[in-house]
């Protein structure tokens, strides 16, 4: 991996974690790495628990993300949070395009692609989700559904592409303790670059950060993290835990 792009490493918490548990395990992940710097580290909690986890991590390297967002400013849609309300809270990233949001929730690619214009217009950093399902994969699909994701989830960024982070989560490697290799997550990675430069151009494919977003733990940290085109984590069940949570970040150097 070229020296420039640092690694990022995010926790997404998902639903999960009352406000006094958030700020417990914020406490203890921030007590071991306030003033680490080398890798970029993000916590993700639940949209009740970012004034808490933020308070918690103010004036440390560690930065706090949502889980997401509106496209829209403002306005009457009950239940939803806007990028400036995320900004008000001192959020600096959003993951945006789940796959969980995707299958549960119906996002769509130009849904996705909406959402990821207001982040940037907010400056927001989006961590953009894209991936293909067990049925996809086995029916010779990956590429296809990963370049389309890509390509429409992306589309219209001009040279904001670089701010974007990408997060490849193969989904049938979510929550189900299954992992791609670290040869089939490379190989993923490396062509969503490739898509990257054909809508963009060679010198943004090669600064934007590439995370991989299916079940890492600190078993299969190392070996993720060591090939080229992987630049960091998408922690799900084991950002949950301080301790594995800390020794995937302490493996992404």
């Amino acid at each position: 991996m070229p020296k420039f792009r640092k690694k990022i490493v995010a926790g997404n918490w998902k639903m999960n974690k009352s406000t006094a548990d958030a700020q417990a395990l914020a406490e203890e992940i921030k007590r071991e790495l306030a003033q680490h710097s080398e890798t970029d580290v993000v916590l993700c909690p639940p949209f009740t628990a970012l004034k808490t986890v933020g308070d918690v991590i103010a004036d440390t390297s560690i930065k706090l993300g949502a889980q997401n967002m509106h496209a829209e400013p403002e306005g009457a849609y009950t239940g939803e949070i806007s990028a400036n309300m995320l900004r008000d809270l001192y959020c600096w990233y959003v993951i945006l395009g789940h796959s969980e949001r995707r299958a549960l929730f119906g996002e769509t690619d130009e849904a996705v692609n909406r959402k990821v214009k207001a982040a940037l217009a907010a400056t927001l950093v989006p961590i953009v989700c894209v991936g293909e399902t067990l049925l996809e994969r086995d029916a010779g699909q990956t590429r296809d559904v990963v370049r389309k994701q890509v390509e429409r989830s992306l589309a219209g960024l001009g040279s904001e592409l670089a701010k974007v982070v990408i997060a490849y989560e193969p989904v049938w490697a979510i929550g189900t303790g299954r992992v791609a290799t670290p040869d089939q997550a490379q190989e993923v990675h490396a062509f969503i670059r490739e898509v990257l430069e054909a809508i963009s151009d060679r010198a943004t494919a090669q600064c934007a950060r590439i995370q991989y977003g299916g079940s890492m733990k600190p078993a299969n940290a190392h070996d993720l993290l060591t090939q080229p085109d992987i630049d960091g984590g998408l922690v799900g069940g084991a950002s949950l835990e301080a301790r594995l949570f800390v020794e995937i970040v302490r493996r992404a150097l």
